[in-house]
């Protein structure tokens, strides 16, 4: 499906589905005008989960009962959505562009075969909302095409190596280690340091990638005491290993959200004993309303996210007044990864056309959230495996707030 700038779109009958859903998907079910009296625009594929086969039968109506809406169809639907937004943004100011958006859970055709569509040949750029095991196809479409490839999504590398076209916005979790541990080095590195760890091979991971950056830091490396904590501990064996006269910084080592819940619990009810501050995973963004309830009152709590926007810019406020008033609804963070991820990759595109690859790091178009995109160098040969977004935000939470960003 192509979208064209400058045409009007003609929407298919849709019957029985609720107006803000329609809203949204008439414009990606839709049909559009073909124009070839253009053939030198800049071409961009956009790759998202829609569902659409899910969600219209062959003669487009649509499958489910009025004011239903499958939540599995809510991250791509919302990605599409503001990717829209920052399209439609880029139209008003008089940049042409060709646009193809694509299905990845089509029932009809693979995503491969997707890939392969003559039309996509010429595109300059693709950007995908992918999951982790479309990872590896999409950044062997971009080595082959020799065209960026934006991941959005997966912080992961699909195991590429030797690929300069392959971008990660999402860092990973080597990339978090490594931002974690400097800033304890930054703000914690005379203090007594615990990482409360479980089990487990991906625990085994940050423990590694936490003493490997120790060994090749240029500063003075952090004195870590590691823990292992059995299934169902209790805040008695975490407090063996606090000093009631010494402030503490207590590092979660484990990605496992209810681990670092339970860890957070516990050491919350510990807070009036014991000076205190807890670090957590990325993970713990999905944690955010368990940080409002009054259980967890007391402690610092910490932890790092590529994506922060305070959505208190003209922009982010354009957006959630459009959502209010056109979607009834409330643009989640998904919505303004669309809109800033297009944004900014299109523009750069329009700047620098075949030249794209090479001036990727150039943030002059950056929206809500910073990115410092930089090569992750194989040190073999020091030529980049792929890019990755290096830029972490330290969200620091107490009582239900938001204390601070650093």
């Amino acid at each position: 499906m192509k979208k064209y700038f400058r045409k009007k779109w003609f929407f298919p009958r849709i019957s029985n589905c609720p107006l803000p859903i329609a809203c949204c998907l008439l414009s990606i079910h839709a049909l559009a005008q073909t124009d070839s009296l253009h053939p030198s625009k800049h071409k961009i594929a956009i790759f998202a989960p829609l569902y659409l086969d899910s969600a219209f039968d062959a003669a487009g109506e649509y499958r489910y009962t009025k004011n239903v809406f499958p939540k599995f169809i809510n991250p791509g639907l919302e990605f599409y959505e503001g990717a829209r937004l920052a399209l439609d943004s880029l139209e008003q100011d008089g940049k042409e562009l060709e646009i193809f958006v694509y299905d990845s859970r089509s029932s009809k055709e693979t995503l491969q075969n997707q890939l392969n569509k003559p039309e996509i040949n010429d595109v300059e750029l693709i950007i995908a909302h992918c999951s982790g095991n479309e990872v590896r196809t999409f950044a062997d479409a971009g080595l082959k095409k020799n065209i960026p490839v934006i991941n959005v999504t997966i912080p992961q590398d699909g195991g590429v190596s030797g690929n300069p076209f392959f971008i990660i916005l999402n860092p990973m979790l080597k990339t978090h280690c490594e931002g974690i541990y400097k800033y304890i080095q930054k703000y914690y590195s005379i203090e007594p340091i615990v990482v409360f760890r479980k089990k487990g091979e991906l625990e085994n991971q940050i423990r590694e990638y936490f003493d490997n950056y120790g060994k090749s830091t240029k500063s003075v490396p952090l004195k870590i005491k590691y823990v292992d904590l059995p299934d169902n501990f209790t805040a008695n064996q975490l407090s063996a290993n606090l000093d009631s006269t010494h402030h503490t910084l207590c590092v979660a080592g484990s990605l496992d959200g209810n681990f670092g819940r339970q860890l957070a619990l516990q050491l919350a009810s510990l807070y009036k004993q014991y000076h205190i501050t807890i670090m957590g995973m990325p993970t713990w963004d999905g944690l955010t309303r368990e940080f409002s309830k009054p259980d967890f009152k007391g402690p610092e709590i910490i932890y790092s996210t590529p994506f922060y926007n305070p959505r208190t810019d003209k922009v982010s406020l354009d957006i959630t007044n459009h959502f209010n008033t056109v979607m009834y609804a409330r643009p989640s963070d998904m919505v303004f990864r669309g809109y800033e991820v297009t944004w900014k990759f299109a523009k750069l595109l329009l700047q620098y056309g075949k030249d794209i690859s090479t001036n990727l790091s150039d943030n002059k178009n950056n929206v809500f959230t910073d990115f410092d995109i930089q090569p992750e160098l194989n040190r073999q040969n020091m030529r980049p495996d792929h890019f990755e977004n290096k830029k972490l935000y330290f969200i620091k939470w107490q009582d239900g707030l938001i204390k601070g960003v650093n």
